[in-house]
């Protein structure tokens, strides 16, 4: 996330052009820290969203409208005093600050056109939308400040207000390359890091971007540079501040995968390889970021519950197995006890009356043993005894075994929700997640759960660069559904190698695959797999007819025989989702 300097230089270009000779219809407060403005200009009607929250501040165009509170807030009736129907004059942004200000015009009570400054600060935890008059002094903000709380600056009415100098940085747009160039290469900080604490307006993601583009690694000391590099890094500065003062903006957000990475306001060349979308508008690229987030962390919240209940299972059963694991380990001397038996069955005719050991031949490894005994017992009985051992072993072996396999079981299982639920996209994904929890037992069945209608959630469909279809499953019920009941014996059929996964079925419609089908469908169970982060994932992949399900196990759990294999990446940034 890049809501830098050189964004806001985008978005005021994008609302200077908008708002500039507009007037002030509608000012709400939908939320505590946030103004929407309704301004009405020669190209239409247009919403300013401004919101200074803490975790996440923005400014942007909006088409949506929110529903504001039945009695509106000081702050908000302060502004809709002063400023109501006023028009804007300018939107203007203070060197290359996260700073924007609007120039209103407006009627006082007397009549006297009169001008008001609304400043939006764009500064994480110190963000804040304050209202001045034209001499600089703050009638008020939507926050107020105190010496008690910052010694720095004080936002509060009747205080003068001025931007707090915390960083001696260098304005890019005015300083000379020179200057800039000296000033960074003279610190001990690693490239990247010296660019941004050095320079207004960059954020650490823009300081990685200049450096890539110089070809210098961001890493390396900002004070061992050579003077042809720092020619270099001058000559790619320089660059890209012509575009900043031109207003030469391509507004992208750049995806990894499905999930929307970064977003800036001019290329990435560092991101070339990955996806990216391109937008003619600041405002609707910001809109479309924060939506895209705002729904990825939706699902996340959402599924919290569900992960902690399958993460407590998990826990569990690993104990669980370790322990029993450990109960088979003791189990491996049984054989040692039925060859005493045997052998003092053999040789114990020998023994003398208490005597405490014997020492013999195994003839099962031609070496001599010698074997502890009860000196109260004779030699049939320490050998009965030692029959007995064995036999409570091997029953103890043969239950442990059991046990052991449905243990291991239980946790592939466990684990095979866990990869559903990081695939999970939309809240209807979560509903089968749960009911298979509650359908194994994982989750309390709630009272009237039976009445509810079933949200049906469909597997993720793509379209291969040959035009066959691929179908993914969400979860052990859609991989169920895909696997023995939609695909048909012909078809082919795609899971990452020992690890939990999605089932992906490629339909053939009786012709054959071409190998960019299977490697795309192998690209598919390799992202939606739990090792999707690792650069290769080994894919089985065999005809559908070759699959079979054990009986009595559980979902979307299947074995095969004959396959082959690919080791392959997970990129599937150029496939076609339908």
């Amino acid at each position: 996330m890049s809501f830098d300097g050189i964004t806001i230089a985008a978005l005021k270009e994008e609302l200077s052009q908008a708002l500039t000779g507009g007037r002030i219809t509608k000012i709400a407060q939908p939320e505590a820290d946030e103004l929407l403005l309704t301004i009405k200009n020669t190209g239409g009607q247009y919403r300013l969203l401004l919101s200074a929250s803490a975790s996440l501040p923005l400014a942007y165009l909006t088409k949506n409208n929110k529903p504001s509170p039945m009695t509106a807030p000081n702050f908000c009736m302060l502004l809709r005093k002063h400023i109501g129907g006023g028009r804007i004059l300018s939107v203007t942004q203070p060197s290359l600050e996260r700073i924007l200000h609007l120039e209103i015009e407006h009627l006082n009570e007397l009549g006297d056109l009169c001008r008001k400054i609304l400043i939006v600060e764009l500064m994480g935890k110190h963000s804040n939308l304050i209202f001045c008059n034209e001499e600089g002094m703050i009638l008020d903000s939507i926050k107020h400040v105190s010496s008690a709380v910052s010694s720095v600056r004080e936002v509060l009415p009747g205080r003068p207000y001025f931007i707090a100098e915390t960083q001696e940085k260098l304005n890019p747009l005015t300083a000379l390359q020179e200057e800039m160039i000296t000033a960074i290469c003279a610190k001990a900080l690693k490239l990247s890091k010296a660019v941004y604490t050095t320079l207004t307006g960059f954020s650490p993601l823009m300081a990685e971007e200049l450096c890539f583009r110089a070809g210098l690694d961001s890493d390396r000391p900002a004070v061992s540079l050579e003077e042809a590099q720092k020619a270099r890094l001058g000559h790619v500065l320089e660059g890209m501040l012509l575009n900043l003062k031109l207003g030469q903006f391509s507004p992208h957000i750049v995806y990894q995968g499905k999930e929307p990475l970064e977003f800036a306001c001019l290329p990435l060349s560092m991101y070339q390889e990955l996806e990216s979308q391109s937008f003619d508008s600041v405002s609707l690229l910001l809109e479309t970021y924060y939506a895209s987030k705002n729904a990825i962390t939706r699902i996340r919240q959402k599924s919290a519950d569900l992960r902690r209940i399958v993460q407590t299972a998990l826990e569990r059963n690993q104990k669980k197995y370790d322990l029993q694991y450990k109960q088979l380990s003791d189990t491996e001397k049984r054989d040692k006890y039925k060859v005493y038996g045997e052998l003092l069955n053999t040789y114990g005719y020998q023994l003398e009356p208490g005597s405490k050991s014997l020492t013999a031949l195994n003839y099962y490894t031609n070496a001599e043993i010698t074997i502890p005994l009860d000196p109260q017992l004779n030699p049939q009985e320490n050998a009965q005894k030692y029959f007995e051992r064995y036999n409570k072993l091997k029953r103890t072996f043969e239950a442990v075994t059991k046990l052991l396999e449905e243990t291991r079981e239980e946790i592939q299982h466990l684990e095979s929700i866990r990869t559903a639920l990081d695939i999970a996209l939309l809240e209807e994904d979560l509903v089968q997640i749960r009911e298979e929890l509650v359908e194994y037992g994982y989750i309390r069945k709630r009272r009237g759960d039976g009445k509810k209608p079933k949200v049906i959630s469909k597997p993720f469909h793509y379209l291969s660069s040959d035009g066959f279809h691929i179908y993914v499953g969400k979860n052990n019920f859609q991989n169920e559904e895909l696997t023995f009941r939609f695909a048909t014996g012909q078809d082919w059929w795609f899971h990452a190698k020992g690890i939990p996964g999605s089932h992906v079925i490629v339909k053939t419609e009786g012709q054959e695959l071409p190998d960019r089908t299977f490697e795309e469908a192998g690209r598919l169970a390799a992202y939606y797999s739990k090792n999707r982060d690792s650069e290769k994932v080994e894919v089985d992949y065999l005809q559908r007819k070759n699959v079979k399900k054990p009986g009595g196990s559980k979902p979307g759990f299947v074995v095969y025989y004959t396959n082959y294999s690919l080791v392959i990446d997970s990129d599937i940034q150029g496939l076609k989702q339908l």
